[in-house]
């Protein structure tokens, strides 16, 4: 059996599903984190796939996947600095706690 595009699209998909599931229904800050770096790698499954099927002697695919995973790292920096601070000032990281950013 050779795994075709439809599949790796239902395997980005699931992934993604999963991924937005956990964003909506977390209320700590380091998991929603976590489901926002799901749903990056569901996106760089999808960026590979079509590279892979549709044009697959150029490279274009697998580089906007590295510029996706840096991305990604600069987002886990920043996100886990907040969430440190945030922990520092409210000894909690619920979301639902926090409200710092209200007028």
């Amino acid at each position: 059996m050779q795994i075709s595009l439809t599949h790796y699209l239902a395997l980005a998909a699931v992934l993604f599903a999963i991924g937005f599931f956990g964003v909506l229904t977390r209320r700590n800050a380091i998991g929603i984190l976590m489901a926002i770096e799901l749903m990056f790698n569901a996106v760089n499954i999808n960026f590979v796939a079509f590279n892979r099927f549709i044009t697959p002697i150029e490279f274009t695919g697998q580089i906007f996947a590295i510029f996706t995973v840096v991305i990604a790292a600069a987002e886990a920096t920043v996100g886990l600095a907040i969430v440190l601070l945030i922990y520092r000032n409210f000894r909690d990281i619920f979301v639902d706690n926090i409200n710092l950013m209200k007028w």
